[in-house]
């Protein structure tokens, strides 16, 4: 089933003109179900229409039996006949009325069963297509994206948002449909039946929606705070249970049960307030209905006796009570009808809001701007002759090439991947005003160490987040093997790239699954040598089955040193020729880190390597370490040339202890 196919936006947008946006919000859902299930909602529609008008022909029916009623007691009165006589003239017609009304219930009830069951496949294949549309769209989006939002927000659009938005396709369209064919047909039997009583029945109706309008707007307010408060409780929720043991070892608990309840408490005062206006409009409107219903048999009654004639669409009749009577006893239940609808649409207020602001809240995720990728240099297998000639290929070679297609005169140039990069001049900051990497050079050639040590926040991190391209560069350059890293498409620049995070994620599924994930095509061979590299093979074995040992939450039925063993043998089956290692041995023991080190020696041969440590024993056999300070690399060299300086890195070495 494939995802939802884009529409255009309504002006407005989302982000800064979030008002604007909600009034488009379901001009745009509309649009959106209509051109991804234009079949189904043509189908929908159809059985809504007959289902609507077939429900309020009843007194349609009802003034029809009346009148052949009448006529029947007019024949017996006037004419002489006798029960038998007159029942005989007026059962032909009764029948006649009987028999269409039942072909007419039949083919609604056929119609309201087909399209409760088409209603219920359109809703869920769109809710389908949405969850894939925005899943699909949130793998576009760059890392900025996810380090500002919270994940319980997002989850919350996920499952409150969409579920919202579940009730009101299934429920509060087709009603609001089906109510507005429903009135519409309602008002032309009216006008038919008496303008005189309509009159009465536009008055109620004005009054209704002055009160819908006041206790309505009220209602939708709060429905929409009550959303937005539903994505922060969760927002926090998900943040407490995934740092339950920091609570825990700090005593946290008191404060996080307050903060809960802080947000706990909004959430209940905004979904009270909006559920008592909701919760009492419903009857307010209906009891304006029940006394319109006596106002209209009271006001008909008395046109009845001062001798009023009936006035309709087609002008006004003769004075006949008897049929002034039946037409006020056909429009009492056309009354009642009408006013049943106006309260049924208004009882669908609260969905209607709450759904309108889940979709806006989902639109809000799928307007967010995607990565900006103007590559065109790709990654691709080749095969390399003794001359040096390089040739694209499709089979595994263990060579790899950036073809670089050039705009100028449409040539394409073959470059060997090795793992050449150069930063030169390079500033950044996460926000414009506030630049956090200053005039950034270095160079690292292939098999090459490079080091990174400093303090917290000295900017190791974002120098290796620069190389990823998970953010752009203010200015300067960073090239890759003599090629200027913003013209390589991000998904080659990154395939080319192994990294082992200081946080380590491990996903749903078994060992082995979770070290492939470093490279899909892995065969099982490959992913236990990886294992075997990184010194995560011995502990597997001892897994209750091994490789084929299920994780789950995060790897949390392992160590925090295995689960890091893991994120290594993932990086080492990549077999890229740049590996970043960002503090890749901060949780494993001393003894565990010698063996890793000569795992990772072995897996540097050949490879540009980048290091990030705290602790300093593992960067002396680097080539160059750089030592950064409020992002300005303020030392480089090796680890005897810095030492023999006696500055910033002497002091982390011979003190670290201390400084950690």
């Amino acid at each position: 089933m494939p995802p939802i196919k884009s529409v255009k936006r309504p002006a407005g947008g989302v982000g800064g003109h979030h008002e604007r946006a909600k009034k488009g919000t379901m001009k745009r859902l509309l649009a959106l179900i209509l051109h991804n299930n234009k079949r189904l909602m043509t189908a929908v529609l159809i059985c809504l229409i007959i289902s609507a008008i077939t429900g309020v022909l009843s007194s349609v029916f009802l003034n029809g039996v009346l009148t052949e009623l009448t006529r029947g007691i007019s024949l017996i009165n006037e004419n002489g006949l006798t029960t038998s006589e007159a029942w005989a003239e007026i059962f032909p017609s009764l029948l006649k009325i009987f028999i269409t009304m039942a072909c007419v219930y039949t083919a609604g009830i056929i119609a309201s069963f087909t399209y409760t069951r088409l209603m219920a496949i359109l809703t869920q294949t769109f809710l389908h297509q949405i969850r894939t549309s925005m899943f699909n769209k949130m793998q576009s989006y760059p890392i900025r994206f996810f380090d500002t939002h919270k994940t319980g927000d997002i989850m919350s659009q996920y499952t409150n948002d969409t579920d919202a938005l579940r009730q009101l396709i299934s429920q509060s369209i087709p009603n609001l449909i089906s109510a507005s064919i429903s009135v519409v047909t309602l008002l032309v039997l009216m006008l038919n039946f008496s303008i005189w009583l309509s009159l009465l029945i536009f008055f109620g109706v004005f009054m209704m929606f002055l009160v819908t309008k006041s206790i309505g707007g009220k209602s939708a307010k709060f429905f929409l705070q009550q959303q937005i408060a539903i994505g922060k409780e969760e927002g926090y929720v998900q943040e407490m249970m995934h740092g339950q043991k920091v609570i825990k070892v700090f005593c946290h608990e008191e404060e996080a049960i307050e903060g809960f309840d802080e947000k706990n408490n909004q959430l209940c005062d905004d979904a009270r307030k909006a559920h008592t206006y909701a919760n009492i409009l419903m009857p307010i409107v209906g009891n304006l209905g029940n006394i319109l219903y006596v106002l209209i048999a009271f006001v008909g009654g008395l046109l009845v006796v001062l001798g009023a004639r009936n006035l309709t669409i087609t002008g006004f009749q003769e004075y006949d009570p008897a049929a002034f009577l039946v037409t006020i006893m056909s429009f009492l239940p056309i009354s009642k009808q009408f006013t049943g609808q106006i309260a049924q649409t208004s009882q669908q207020l609260n969905s209607i809001v709450m759904g309108l602001a889940g979709a806006s809240r989902i639109f809000a995720l799928m307007d967010e701007e995607p990565e900006q990728d103007n590559g065109y240099v790709t990654l691709v297998r080749c095969r390399i002759d003794d001359d040096g000639t390089i040739h694209e290929c499709k089979e595994r070679t263990g060579h790899w090439a950036w073809k670089h297609p050039h705009q100028a005169d449409g040539t394409i140039t073959y470059t060997e991947l090795k793992g050449d990069i150069q930063m030169v001049d390079v500033d950044f900051g996460y926000v414009p005003e506030k630049i956090v990497l200053h005039d950034i050079s270095l160079y690292a050639k292939p098999g090459q160490k490079v080091a990174f040590v400093g303090a917290t926040g000295a900017g190791k991190t974002t120098i290796t987040n620069l190389i990823n391209r998970f953010y752009d560069i203010a200015d300067g350059k960073i090239r890759y093997d003599g090629i200027n890293i913003n013209k390589i498409k991000k998904a080659d620049l990154r395939r080319s790239l192994g990294i082992v995070l200081q946080d380590t994620n491990l996903f749903t599924g078994t060992v082995m699954e979770n070290i492939r994930y470093g490279k899909l095509d892995a065969t099982d061979e490959e992913c236990i040598a990886a294992a075997k590299l990184a010194y995560a093979d011995d502990f597997i074995r001892r897994l209750p089955d091994g490789y084929n040992t299920m994780l789950t939450a995060d790897g949390a039925n392992l160590s925090q040193g295995q689960r890091q063993l893991l994120s290594i043998a993932r990086a080492a089956v990549k077999d890229a020729p740049v590996m970043i290692l960002d503090e890749a041995t901060s949780s494993i023991d001393t003894r565990t880190e010698a063996l890793v080190q000569k795992g990772t020696d072995r897996l540097m041969e050949g490879r540009t390597v980048f290091v990030i440590a705290h602790r300093l024993s593992t960067v002396q056999n680097a080539d160059v370490i750089m030592v950064l300070e409020f992002g300005n690399i303020i030392e480089r060299g090796s680890h005897k040339e810095l030492i023999a300086k006696g500055g910033k890195y002497y002091q982390l070495y011979t003190g670290a202890f201390e400084l950690e």
